[in-house]
Parts: C-alpha cells; sequence; structure tokens
C-alpha cells in the first residue's frame, strides 16, 4: 500500500515562505526553489524594469517581481512565482491586492528559463495569455509561447 501524501495549501505556502525558503506549490505538493545564478537575476531585473516603465508611463496596470506568487487554482492548490509577471488595470481586484497571493493568473508572464523550469505549461493552462520564456544561456531570445513567435 502506497503512503498517502499530506497536500498543502496556499495558507500553509505563506506561512512556510515567512521562514525564508522559497517554494512554489504544484497541486498541493511543495516544490523548494534554489536561488538562481547571476545572468538569470540580471536578465529577469533588465525585462521587469523595462516592463515597469512602461506600464507606469501608460498606466496600463501593475508589474510584479521574482517570487510574487500567484493562486493559480484550488483544491489542491497551485501557486507559482514567475520572474516578471503584469496584471491589467481592469483585472485587478478592486479591493487592492492581498496580502497574501493573487487569486489571477497574470495577463504576463516572463519565465527566465532554468533546467528545473518547469512552470510554463501551468501559466497556459490557468489562462495567461502571454509567455516570455527566455533563454539567456544560449541566445538573449525571447519567444511567445501563445503564438511560438521569438526575436533576438
Amino acid at each position: 500500500m502506497a503512503a498517502s501524501q499530506t497536500l498543502v495549501t496556499a495558507d500553509q505556502l505563506l506561512r512556510l515562505s515567512a521562514q525564508g525558503k522559497r517554494y512554489e506549490l504544484v497541486k498541493g505538493e511543495l516544490r523548494e526553489m534554489a536561488p538562481t545564478g547571476g545572468r538569470h537575476g540580471r536578465v529577469a531585473i533588465r525585462l521587469g524594469g523595462r516592463l515597469n516603465s512602461y506600464v507606469d508611463e501608460h498606466n496600463l496596470g501593475e508589474v510584479f517581481a521574482a517570487e510574487t506568487g500567484f493562486r493559480l487554482s484550488k483544491d489542491p492548490d497551485t501557486v507559482r512565482a514567475p520572474d516578471v509577471a503584469f496584471v491589467a488595470r481592469g483585472r485587478l481586484p478592486e479591493e487592492g491586492l492581498p496580502a497574501g497571493y493573487p487569486e489571477i493568473a497574470p495577463d504576463l508572464v516572463v519565465e527566465v528559463l532554468s533546467p528545473s523550469d518547469a512552470a510554463v505549461e501551468d501559466w497556459l493552462e490557468a489562462g495567461v495569455k502571454l509567455v516570455w520564456v527566455v533563454y539567456p544561456d544560449t541566445a538573449p531570445l525571447m519567444m511567445c509561447m501563445s503564438c511560438g513567435k521569438g526575436t533576438p
């Protein structure tokens, strides 16, 4: 007989995150996330900074930094944290952003791909309209997973 696994909720994950470790939650299962390397962080902050400047200048919504978790599903819970995310102004909660995980799929997610990254399908299944996947080790290429087009 297989041992049953205790599933973790988004609320429990939030308490774990306060202890200093970074996790994501996939269908109730904890996934510990290792810190990223220098190139990964540099690419993510540059993309996030430029996107944030554009979004602020045009009052389009909110840009979120790495480690911001989004609750993508419930029972069992899935909470993913992209490298950069954007949510359009009209889709933001009227009551303001929660202290916990927003229960919304972003409009845009940027994932600077690392060897252990498998979140792209989760983002698309949750309703994210556009996912940019950035391959920092092969070339400065961004690819739209929705349409399959890339730019150097």
